[in-house]
């Protein structure tokens, strides 16, 4: 060999990188923007959307306001119109006929805008989100009359231990001719079904969902996961608070037909905590709307029978 040949090289692979020449070690991808705290870049965590809560409660007063305000303005055009010229200004006020249409008309525009107003907020329809699940109620079958049957002989012990005043407002009313078969069918229709969505589809669910996120507050519990229905799931404390805090006004709203008296005050508590456990063990609002009905319907079948089908009423 050639002493002006220079000597061989080792392989360049085998010699160190220079200091610029070395490249970071990053195990994050390419497209990811460097992350200096990662604790701070963790994502924030959404609280699931459980409805319907206290505002949704406010909205559904809001459009039952505006159902009372469509009604009476239905009336006024009735009258303008003279088609309810037989009635005087005070029979208006007390035929029943015309209370039970009023109510009615509040009922169904209240619906309506409901089924137009609600689905907005919650993405989902009106029924799906107060929960009607029409197939348990189904499924569940027998069940359901079986557990009136229950609230009927209750109401038959409530009547023998604290009976109600021998004239109460509501049997002045059944006296009128051909009201009494008004009421029944008013009692088993629209009355459960309404009555059903104001409390347990509104009221119930807003009233457990705030007890729960109050004590959220104090504990720092995260909120309970939505089951596999995208239904809230409320601890037993808020069941039974909300259930309670529920009948309390579902009594009142019925104390005035019943002349306040303490024994069916302390009935319409006792049916209504039966409701509000219908609604929260089955999750499902038909159930207790079946439940208010058939209550209704032998209350009122009792009465038929006792009265030789309401020609007697003085039986009452």
């Amino acid at each position: 060999m050639n002493d002006l040949d220079p000597a061989p090289r080792e392989p360049e692979q085998n010699l160190p990188l220079l200091p610029e020449q070395a490249q970071p070690l990053d195990w994050r991808s390419a497209d990811e923007p460097p992350v200096l705290f990662q604790f701070w870049a963790q994502p924030e965590t959404t609280p699931p959307a459980r409805i319907p809560h206290l505002g949704h409660l406010c909205l559904l007063v809001a459009l039952t306001l505006l159902g009372l305000v469509c009604a009476t303005l239905l009336l006024m055009m009735a009258s303008h119109f003279h088609l309810l010229s037989g009635f005087s200004a005070k029979q208006a006020a007390t035929n029943i006929r015309l209370i039970l249409g009023e109510e009615a008309a509040i009922y169904l525009v209240t619906l309506a805008l409901s089924l137009m107003v609600f689905p907005l907020f919650w993405d989902q329809s009106f029924f799906a989100g107060i929960h009607w699940s029409g197939a348990t109620a189904l499924r569940i079958g027998w069940r359901l009359p079986a557990i009136s049957v229950g609230c009927f002989v209750l109401a038959a012990l409530d009547e023998t231990l604290l009976p109600g005043p021998p004239n109460a407002p509501i049997e002045e009313i059944f006296r009128t001719p051909g009201a009494a078969w008004l009421m029944f069918g008013f009692a088993i229709t629209l009355a459960p079904f309404f009555e059903e969505i104001a409390f347990r589809g509104f009221l119930l669910p807003a009233l457990a969902t705030a007890c729960d996120w109050i004590a959220e507050r104090f504990t720092g519990k995260p909120p309970r996961p939505l089951d596999q229905n995208g239904h809230p799931q409320w601890s037993i404390p808020a069941m039974v608070i909300a259930s309670i805090a529920t009948s309390l006004p579902f009594a009142l709203v019925h104390a005035e037909q019943q002349g306040h008296a303490l024994g069916p005050f302390l009935l319409l508590i006792a049916v209504s905590l039966v409701l509000c456990a219908v609604r929260l063990i089955t999750r499902s609002l038909a159930a207790s709307v079946v439940v208010h009905a058939c209550y209704n319907f032998m209350l009122f079948s009792l009465m038929l029978v006792g009265t030789a089908g309401f020609r007697h009423l003085e039986k009452m």
